[in-house]
């Protein structure tokens, strides 16, 4: 195997001398192990899997449970069972291991279910990866693509190389286009275009992240003078309504509420104590008025109801001394 691994990177060597005589060499790399990962079919399938490999080894575990449990007891009747029951239920655990290891090998092994059903899982994967890889590489004229994660080894290789991300972006770049109209799929392709240029040119991407930042700041700046420009408008129609409500309040004669000019303590001339009144009522006022009206209205209405109750009054005192006198000559006779 060491043989023919030296032939290879013998080979390898001597192409990429050929190659390096006539022009420079362009050489990427990709890692299927990443590249798995950040595919959405890819990942949620294998998630899938896992929930049944972690199923199998709870049956694995409880199976080792009730053979543990057998051997307890077998341990502890020993003294008291015959030779043949021993045997019988030695023969019992030992059925009972056999059937255990070979579930865990149908299940673990290396051509067991989970095995197989991620080689399954994995080639549409790897058929797309390559796929995907030999585009790019025709169209950014690559001489070599190697997989990191394969049994070649790479003791160094530089990030810029790295053509992982455009692979997984020409797999799900498909997938997205299944689902877009015509008008969203020509701003697709714009987009994927401007994609393949940054990677192209580092130094334009770093330019179009340093203007996205620079419009993201400059985004947020208006943002803040908007807001401070509506506080300040708040501030400004709250004064004026306030100054509104004291103009309204002075000409009615009574002070608002929310006047801090007005004091929340009064004396009172007659007993020079404080009081909870802190307004005082003009005389002329309307409101003034009103209560002198409501409060004649309210005394004319409890002399009417006095004087009917005292014409009631005399009426029965009245009807009572005539009862009495017309009583008199009777009790004489």
């Amino acid at each position: 195997m060491k043989k023919y691994f030296a032939i290879s990177i013998l080979l390898l060597s001597l192409v990429f001398e050929a190659k390096a005589q006539s022009r420079g060499v362009k050489i990427g790399y990709i890692d299927m192990e990443y590249i798995l990962q950040n595919v959405p079919d890819y990942t949620e399938a294998n998630n899938q899997l896992e929930q049944k490999a972690q199923k199998w080894k709870q049956d694995i575990e409880t199976k080792k449970i009730e053979i543990a449990k057998l051997k307890d007891a077998l341990k502890t009747e020993k003294a008291l069972l015959t030779k043949e029951l021993i045997e019988e239920r030695e023969e019992e655990i030992k059925f009972q291991e056999d059937e255990l290891l070979d579930f865990q090998q149908k299940k673990f092994g290396p051509n067991g279910d989970l095995m197989t059903q991620k080689a399954v899982l994995v080639k549409p994967i790897q058929d797309q990866v390559f796929n995907a890889v030999q585009d790019i590489a025709e169209l950014k004229k690559y001489d070599f693509i190697f997989d990191k994660s394969s049994d070649l080894t790479m003791l160094f290789s530089a990030k810029r190389h790295d053509i992982s991300d455009q692979v997984v972006r020409s797999i799900t770049r498909a997938e997205r286009r299944e689902q877009l109209s015509k008008k969203e799929l020509k701003e697709q392709e714009k987009k994927e275009y401007m994609e393949d240029v940054e990677d192209e040119n580092p130094a334009l991407a770093a330019r179009k992240k340093a203007l996205e930042e620079k419009k993201a700041a400059r985004d947020k700046l208006m943002e803040d003078r908007k807001l401070a420009a509506e506080a300040k408008k708040k501030e400004q129609d709250d004064k004026r309504k306030a100054a509104a409500e004291a103009r309204e309040a002075k000409k009615s004669g009574t002070v608002p509420a929310n006047d801090k000019t007005t004091s929340d303590k009064t004396v009172a001339p007659e007993t020079n104590k404080k009081t909870s009144d802190s307004t005082t009522v003009d005389p002329n006022s309307k409101e003034a008025k009103a209560a002198a009206r409501a409060k004649l209205v309210e005394d004319k209405k409890k002399a009417l109801e006095e004087k009917k109750k005292k014409i009631l009054a005399d009426r029965e005192a009245a009807k009572k001394t005539k009862e009495e006198k017309t009583g008199e000559p009777k009790k004489e006779e």
